[in-house]
């Protein structure tokens, strides 16, 4: 019985051995195995702040953009309003000008005229208004020849 016991009790540990060997390993790989994932799931983390970030940006552009374009839309319905105003304002002016110079050179009258010479006599034709009466003069007048 002896030599039996010895022989079982070296399988026994040989088998402690191979057992406790077999378990590092297969820890090791679990252990290998969770640091790749946990690399993994870090890096992917980092790329979906990264995209959220991006998001972000890229919205902030959009309102940005859309604020602009808001801006300038309001300032052109400013710059118009404020010319159709001017433009009426100024249509004003023009018809005021008008009926204050017809009022003044109904007022104060005017003299119109045209002349020709002819050989030995000047042809004139006035037309003078004042206010609402008008007088035309046509006349001819010699003039001395000297000889």
């Amino acid at each position: 019985m002896g030599p039996g016991i010895k022989t079982t009790t070296k399988q026994e540990a040989a088998m402690f051995i191979q057992a406790w060997w077999r378990g590092t390993l297969v820890r090791r790989t679990l252990l290998h195995a969770s640091l790749r994932a946990w690399i993994i799931q870090r890096w992917w983390k980092q790329m979906l702040v990264k995209l959220m970030e991006k998001k972000k940006r890229l919205s902030l552009q959009f309102y940005a953009q859309q604020e602009w374009a808001v801006v300038k839309l309001q300032s052109w319905v400013r710059m118009w309003r404020l010319r159709l105003r001017y433009c009426r304002l100024l249509h004003a002016v023009r018809i005021i000008q008008i009926y204050w110079r017809w009022h003044i050179c109904q007022t104060r009258g005017f003299i119109q005229g045209r002349y020709n010479l002819k050989e030995s006599q000047l042809n004139l034709q006035l037309e003078i208004s004042l206010g609402l009466q008008a007088c035309k003069v046509q006349q001819c007048i010699p003039l001395p020849v000297n000889e």
